[in-house]
């Protein structure tokens, strides 16, 4: 109920009168039955822009973080993007990726829309980098199409850090369902898995016309964060070097 509210009465239209989103590919969004809407994720707003244009609900799997927080505001967040149709999933351990198809798994179940976000985190730069397979899995299993999307302004509008969103203009291109019925009983083959999310990434990078990194985005974030630690400590070194006494 509190997710009608939000799309019709709250958010949603708040956000199509901000933003004022173009929308292209809408018809390949299915009126009805199990899809996963699988696209790019540059920004916070991506959860909530989507939700706000498409005619049916879709739930997101968000992480667990979200849902996390301590005191009454941990607790009031958590209660919005559980209204807001965020599934949390635990993103730490070996038991992640399971937890994730599980959850998906069990939205695509009951004939609903499923959004996912390959990478599995927000891009830190706005490229758009290497998808996990969790989604071949699971669009195999449950035989449902995929349909690529792309949001495009998203990240200059509200880059990674920043809590207030600035306007600028956002469009959101859905492409043609991805059929993958010719690859059914095969999920449990790694380069079957390999190759369906290579081509579902290929689908998003065309509808999004990202520059693309054949990386994780986990680890490329990991990499750049070791190397500004590295950095910030040699600046440090040099400055201790000169404010060094010379006898």
């Amino acid at each position: 109920m509190f997710y009608y509210l939000l799309k019709y009465v709250l958010l949603g239209p708040l956000l199509r009168l901000l933003f004022r989103p173009r929308i292209e590919g809408l018809e390949h969004v299915p009126d009805s039955g199990a899809a996963i809407i699988a696209g790019n994720h540059l920004s916070f707003s991506d959860h909530f822009l989507m939700p706000a244009i498409l005619k049916r609900r879709i739930t997101f799997l968000a992480k667990a973080e979200y849902f996390t927080g301590p005191g009454l505001k941990g607790r009031l967040t958590a209660a919005f993007f559980r209204s807001a149709g965020q599934i949390p999933v635990d993103r730490s351990g070996k038991e992640a990726g399971q937890a994730a198809i599980r959850e998906g798994m069990g939205v695509l179940g009951k004939d609903e829309l499923l959004g996912i976000y390959p990478e599995g985190t927000r891009s830190h730069d706005g490229r758009l980098y290497k998808g996990k397979v969790g989604v071949a899995v699971m669009a195999l299993k449950s035989r449902a199409p995929v349909i690529p999307c792309a949001m495009i302004g998203t990240f200059e509008a509200q880059p990674p850090g920043k809590k207030i969103p600035t306007l600028h203009p956002v469009a959101i291109r859905f492409g043609e369902p991805l059929d993958f019925s010719r690859y059914l009983g095969m999920e449990n083959e790694k380069a079957v898995l390999r190759a369906i999310t290579d081509e579902i990434m290929y689908a998003i990078l065309t509808l999004s016309e990202q520059e693309y990194v054949d990386q994780y985005a986990a680890v490329a974030k990991k990499e750049e964060a070791e190397a500004k630690a590295r950095r910030s400590e040699k600046t440090e070194r040099s400055r201790k070097f000169r404010r060094t006494p010379r006898g």
